[in-house]
């Protein structure tokens, strides 16, 4: 091989070419499983969800953020897998770009999130106010909220009178609930008796006459300062979401670039041989042209 040509070598040659195609295929199809499965587990949630009362907010659904993550998955990774299939660059270069937008959305809404903190604070505070009014009635939420004041020991989003925007909650409501906050953000010991009824006439008071009966910080602010304490945690889910996309940007164009690279060499090939048929094909006319002269 001349000088020339090896310079022209992409830096992807020395991998085999069926190391990557395998490797991008099972990349594909691992991801199209489970983005099945997560379909599959949104829509067995949402029709649950939808034989009680629900939350006209899609954001305070899991049911329905299910449903989308698990088509995008669904769908990108169909078009990995018969792309990889196929060998075609169109298609591969459509799962590519696919995923390098995704994450670099995905980057630049946790870079947006992190310089506008305070409007990122207030989103999810008004958020979770509007699932405080619909508390009783949407068990998704309900469940997280409960699960989230426990571990988190917090109460609403912002503080604990985020609570009087709930009919049942607000002190001018009738009946036991009026004026109080939910038993999960009360302040107790694993071995008391669970006191329902713990947070009754808590709203209308002062942060430091409660602070000792239930949980006077709000969630939102919680769940950030653990965030910012288990940061190795943080970093493991921040790898776990975009390296596996990264992971895929690099095969598929590992992938691509290979591929181009057999088809150039197959052109090239067959642009010799054609070369070579039609200098063999002048030579013997030459020759037969010659042979009918007399001696």
């Amino acid at each position: 091989m001349a000088a020339g040509d090896s310079e022209n070598i992409r830096y992807c040659a020395r991998f085999s070419y069926l190391c990557l195609k395998f490797t991008l295929i099972t990349y594909a199809t691992l991801f199209w499983l489970i983005g099945a499965l997560v379909l599959a587990i949104g829509i067995y949630a949402e029709v649950e969800r939808q034989k009680y009362k629900t939350l006209e907010s899609a954001f305070l659904a899991p049911a329905i953020i299910l449903i989308l993550l698990g088509i995008i998955m669904f769908l990108v990774s169909f078009v990995g897998v018969l792309a990889s299939l196929r060998d075609n660059i169109c298609l591969l270069q459509a799962f590519m770009y696919i995923l390098g937008i995704c994450l670099l959305i995905e980057l630049v809404g946790g870079v947006v999130a992190l310089i506008f903190r305070n409007k990122t604070i207030d989103f999810l505070n008004d958020n979770i106010r509007r699932g405080i009014k619909n508390y009783y009635d949407d068990l998704d939420f309900k469940n997280i909220m409960d699960f989230v004041q426990k571990q988190f020991k917090c109460c609403g989003g912002e503080d604990f009178k985020d609570w009087s925007q709930n009919m049942y909650h607000e002190c001018s409501a009738p009946g036991p609930l009026a004026c109080g906050v939910p038993y999960t953000c009360c302040i107790t010991n694993k071995t008391d008796i669970m006191n329902t009824m713990c947070g009754y006439k808590m709203i209308d008071r002062e942060h430091l006459s409660v602070r000792n009966i239930i949980y006077v910080r709000g969630c939102t602010n919680a769940v950030l300062l653990w965030f910012l304490d288990n940061y190795s945690i943080m970093a493991g889910i921040m790898l776990g979401i975009l390296l596996p996309q990264f992971l895929g940007v690099l095969l598929s164009l590992l992938y691509i670039t290979r591929v181009e690279d057999i088809i150039a060499e197959y052109k090239t090939s067959e642009n010799l041989l054609h070369e070579t048929q039609m200098k063999s094909e002048t030579e013997f006319a030459s020759m037969g042209c010659c042979m009918c002269y007399p001696e």
